[in-house]
């Protein structure tokens, strides 16, 4: 709120209905990785190799597109290459027992180098048509003039990671095992079973993220996703989720990647420089990161 009371003064067009419905449609992407990033983090892991996989799986798309499949086809085809890239990480973070972070820094090269391959370099324009008319509303359309249609894709997709968390044994185990593994394995938990299952619904989510934004610009850029785990992680932990694992929850994460939209909205009508935003995003990571740690203490 206090964000929102800055940006209204520093700039009477934050407010319009236009820049309001933009920020939500630009939100949407890192509001569904984000929620994927949740799961994974709350298990006491980090994911960077999403924005990869956003990228690869939105060529593909892109590539489908192209060939007149239906909109039904295309999108199943992308979550199940994210889930499959998300089974990988998985496996070699639960089973090979190596670091999160070098796995998904691996798969993160691995994969963008897959996205070059893919597209020979160049970018993977859809075109147009009927079927490419249906594909493009994922991004772009509006339900009934008013709303975007990729805010209710992020509505679906939180109410059910929102139910996956907080209402099934599994997502009682992802919390047990990022707030204690060795009390969970104990327990009889499934340790295992409980880190593939997040980083599987953290690539099947980032593959729809990245057949969002495909959707929205008409295309598929070899570059897309660079960069788009900052935000992700970002927003995470804005939105009070613990890098230690174990406590958060993904309600809240939705709020971090708002905050993060309207930052970068701001910036952007104030003409701040792209070099400049990044550094600002990275200042939040560190103060977020700070606060939790600080209220981490305070509990203690």
């Amino acid at each position: 709120m206090l964000i929102v009371a800055i940006c209204s003064v520093i700039s009477p067009r934050f407010l319009t209905v236009g820049n309001i419905t933009n920020i939500f449609r630009q939100t949407a992407v890192n509001a569904i990785l984000a929620a994927g990033v949740c799961f994974v983090i709350l298990t006491g892991g980090i994911d960077i190799s999403i924005g990869s996989t956003a990228g690869f799986a939105g060529a593909v798309s892109a590539y489908m597109v192209t060939q007149n499949l239906s909109v039904v086809v295309i999108l199943p085809a992308a979550i199940l290459i994210g889930a499959f890239i998300g089974v990988i990480n998985g496996v070699l973070v639960a089973k090979c027992n190596l670091q999160p972070m070098i796995v998904t820094l691996g798969t993160q090269s691995i994969f963008r180098g897959a996205t070059y391959v893919f597209t020979g370099g160049r970018t993977i324009s859809i075109g147009s048509g009927a079927s490419v008319a249906s594909f493009k509303a994922l991004g772009s359309g509006m339900l009934f003039d008013t709303v975007p249609i990729s805010l209710i894709v992020v509505v679906v997709v939180y109410a059910c990671a929102f139910y996956l968390l907080q209402h099934t044994r599994y997502g009682r185990h992802i919390y047990a095992v990022g707030g204690n593994e060795e009390a969970a394995r104990l327990s009889g938990i499934n340790v295992s079973g409980a880190k593939i299952l997040a980083y599987t619904v953290c690539g099947a989510l980032s593959a729809i993220a990245g057949v969002l934004v495909v959707s929205r610009i008409s295309s598929a850029q070899p570059t897309a996703g660079i960069a788009y785990e900052m935000d992700a992680i970002a927003a995470v932990v804005i939105g009070g989720t613990s890098l230690r694992g174990g406590e958060g929850r993904v309600v809240f994460t939705v709020v971090g990647a708002i905050t993060i939209g309207m930052i970068n909205n701001m910036l952007n009508l104030m003409a701040v420089s792209s070099y400049y935003q990044i550094s600002i995003k990275g200042l939040v990571i560190i103060l977020a990161v700070l606060l939790d740690a600080y209220t981490n203490r305070t509990k203690n």
